[in-house]
C-alpha cells in the first residue's frame, strides 16, 4: 500500500523552482494521474519520479492564467503574501491571509 502525504495543503499558494509562475492548490494526487502522453512530453532530463504527490493549480505568470499540474519535488512554498489573481479562484476559495486560501465549501 502506497502512504504519501502531500507536503501542500488545499489553499496554499506555491512557487514552480524552476519556472516562473505560482498558483494556488486545489487538488492533490497521491501520486502521478495524468495521460502518459503528458509526462513523455516532458523533457527526459527533467520528467520528475511518479510515486510522489502531483498538485493541480490555478496558476499565474506574468502573461496569463491557467491550470497546471506539479510534482511536489517542483514545487515550494511562496511566502512573498502576494494574491493570486487567478480568475476562477473566487468559484472555490474565500479570503486570502496572506500565505492561503480559505475552502468555499467544506470537502468530505
Amino acid at each position: 500500500m502506497l502512504r504519501t502525504r502531500a507536503k501542500y495543503n488545499l489553499g496554499q499558494v506555491v512557487r514552480h523552482r524552476k519556472h516562473p509562475f505560482r498558483g494556488v492548490v486545489f487538488d492533490v494526487d497521491p501520486k502521478f494521474a495524468n495521460t502518459e502522453e503528458w509526462y513523455e512530453a516532458i523533457p527526459e532530463e527533467s520528467r520528475p519520479v511518479k510515486d510522489q504527490p502531483f498538485y493541480h493549480l490555478l496558476a499565474e505568470n506574468d502573461q496569463t492564467y491557467y491550470v497546471a499540474y506539479v510534482s511536489e519535488q517542483n514545487l515550494i512554498a511562496d511566502y512573498s503574501g502576494e494574491p493570486v489573481n487567478h480568475p476562477d479562484l473566487p468559484e472555490m476559495f474565500d479570503q486570502f491571509d496572506g500565505g492561503a486560501y480559505s475552502l468555499q465549501y467544506q470537502l468530505n
